[in-house]
């Protein structure tokens, strides 16, 4: 394993402190919860969060921010020293501090005070920003950005460069990397109705396309990261391990900072956001910003010990229904009636239907693991499968390995798989005019590029998404083996 490589982060930091206690009673003379405090934590929030994330593997990471006189300020530096490289620019006013106080877990109330404006950089600005392997700017608005701005516009060119942006923030630097809004952060952003994958592969787009950067990844919390990349073409949707519990606060944060950590590593941002969207589930199992195991290193002996806390393994798919429609029918119109009934009564409760489609003729664990993520995504999982005429047009003689009902038969086994269709057509595409899908799933190997189905799926509202594959498995290799394995002399491997 090669060495982390270094990283900058510039942005603006902020002091957050947790307020937490018990509230039993009400108070006398207002109509509000008397909390009893149990625990005061104060650390340090947004780029200093996100820059401590990044150090969390041994990384040297340099943070490039404005801090000033004040105790919230020299709070803050107590907090970092150890654990990354300040460069600091001159802090007119006092550094923000964002107070949360929380009953039983819960937030009743968050008080914002102090701010300030941030001077003009000077020359460590621009060499740091100059030797950087990758650089994270963490945009929150108090335009440390801003005035850094014309540095972070001569290296974005040339150095790895991801932007985590605010609503009252600046637009990113052209050139971008990826750029990183939430979910409301889009919507704030880019004007549009509804909260469909659809509706957030458009907006990705256009702010993709507004800001001349190379990808914008949308994180949407439960649902995972969709990276759309300028113009038309296919979204990459990232799912999320497994649905994680806790609190989120602090998960933006994690996501753009292991984000730009893997891609200074030399990671392709496909694969970045697939490390960034599994560390961040990780992060919120663990109790999110709020866990006190974050600044528990060796670097911080002051800090207490350790929670402890790990992600907790989220629920697994939901059972499938094991409904078979059309296997051996030999046409789409001829499928039975269940995956057909399985998606109106998904759409009848509000819910979301999936589907993907393929052969399936030796199913591997390329093809479990993009079942699993499709089935995440939704309130369903139909597969459309190739039927033993098609499959053969397809991939030659000798093929399908496995005729239809069999592999029908093995895909409904699976938990993740509620309904199978089988088309005899080249394609699924009326297939999937009758199932209207609200999602139609690939597996892809990084490519984006526009699917056949997209333009179907367009006509009902529809998204067609690629969703990472498990490299290296497919079923013509597993073909070859057998048959290398078969005609290998006795004894002999």
């Amino acid at each position: 394993m090669t060495a982390a490589q270094p990283l900058v982060v510039v942005g603006d930091v902020l002091l957050d402190e947790d307020i937490e206690g018990v509230a039993t009673r009400l108070s006398p003379d207002a109509p509000a919860p008397v909390v009893d405090v149990t625990a005061d934590r104060r650390r340090p929030g947004g780029a200093g969060l996100a820059a401590a994330l990044a150090a969390r593997d041994g990384r040297a990471v340099v943070l490039v921010t404005a801090l000033g006189d004040d105790p919230a300020s020299d709070a803050v530096r107590r907090a970092l020293r150890g654990r990354v490289t300040l460069v600091e620019l001159p802090l007119h006013g006092t550094l923000p501090v964002k107070t949360r106080v929380l009953a039983g877990g819960r937030p009743l109330v968050r008080i914002d005070r102090g701010g300030g404006t941030p001077g003009a950089p000077d020359d460590e600005v621009r060499d740091v920003l100059e030797r950087a392997h990758a650089v994270l700017v963490a945009d929150y608005g108090r335009h440390t950005a801003r005035a850094v701005r014309a540095h972070l516009a001569a290296v974005a060119s040339r150095t790895p460069l991801v932007w985590d942006p605010h609503p009252k923030g600046g637009d990113p630097v052209p050139g971008a990397r990826l750029v990183t809004p939430n979910a409301a952060e889009a919507r704030a952003l880019c004007a549009g109705d509804g909260d469909s994958l659809r509706a957030y592969a458009e907006r990705g787009r256009d702010l993709a396309d507004r800001w001349r950067a190379a990808g914008v990844a949308v994180t949407l919390g439960a649902r995972g990261a969709l990276l759309a990349r300028p113009g038309t073409g296919t979204p990459m949707l990232v799912p999320p391990p497994y649905r994680a519990t806790g609190d989120p606060c602090g998960a933006g944060d994690c996501f753009a900072a292991t984000t730009a950590a893997a891609l200074a590593d030399g990671a392709l941002p496909e694969e970045a956001l697939q490390r960034a969207v599994a560390e961040a589930a990780e992060f919120v199992a663990a109790g999110g910003a709020g866990n006190p195991g974050l600044w528990c290193t060796a670097s911080a002996p002051d800090a207490g010990a350790s929670s402890g806390a790990g992600p907790a393994p989220g629920p697994g798919p939901a059972a499938g229904s094991g409904a078979v429609s059309g296997a051996g029918s030999g046409s789409a119109d001829a499928c039975g009636a269940d995956a057909f009934a399985l998606a109106e009564r998904v759409r009848a409760r509000g819910g979301t239907v999936v589907a993907t489609g393929g052969c399936f003729d030796l199913l591997h664990a390329g093809h479990v693991g993009l079942l699993e993520n499709a089935r995440r995504i939704g309130d369903c999982l139909i597969v459309c499968l190739n039927s033993d005429a098609s499959l053969a047009r397809r991939k030659g003689p000798g093929r399908p390995l496995n005729p239809a009902a069999d592999r029908a038969r093995v895909l409904t086994a699976l938990g993740s798989v509620d309904a199978v269709a089988v088309f005899e057509e080249d394609t699924p595409e009326a297939l999937l005019r009758r199932l209207r899908p609200d999602v139609w799933v690939k597996g892809g190997d990084y490519s984006v590029q526009d699917l056949p189905e997209a333009r179907a799926l367009r006509a009902w509202g529809g998204q067609a998404v690629v969703l990472p594959y498990l490299d290296g498995r497919s079923t013509t290799l597993l073909a070859r083996r057998a048959a290398a394995s078969a005609a290998a002399p006795e004894g002999r491997p």
